[in-house]
């Protein structure tokens, strides 16, 4: 487990990163008439803030697989 994290710490930080964005955005900017897909309700502007930010970091993630330069 401990490898775990160790392994994956800039994706974990970065879906935790945007957990917290993603919940602020619904609070300070958010939809109030309910017709925004992703900001009209807490959880999906908390998934989507997720998922952008771990795509976002994973990019800086440094490669784990040898590379074949043949």
């Amino acid at each position: 487990m401990k490898e775990f994290i160790t392994q994956y710490k800039l994706s974990i930080a970065g879906v935790m990163i945007g957990a917290i964005l993603g919940y602020a955005y619904y609070y300070f900017i958010g939809c109030t008439t309910g017709s925004c897909a992703i900001t009209s309700k807490p959880v999906n502007s908390t998934v989507y803030g997720s998922v952008m930010a771990y795509l976002l970091f994973s990019v800086f993630e440094k490669s784990k697989k040898p590379q074949d330069n043949a």
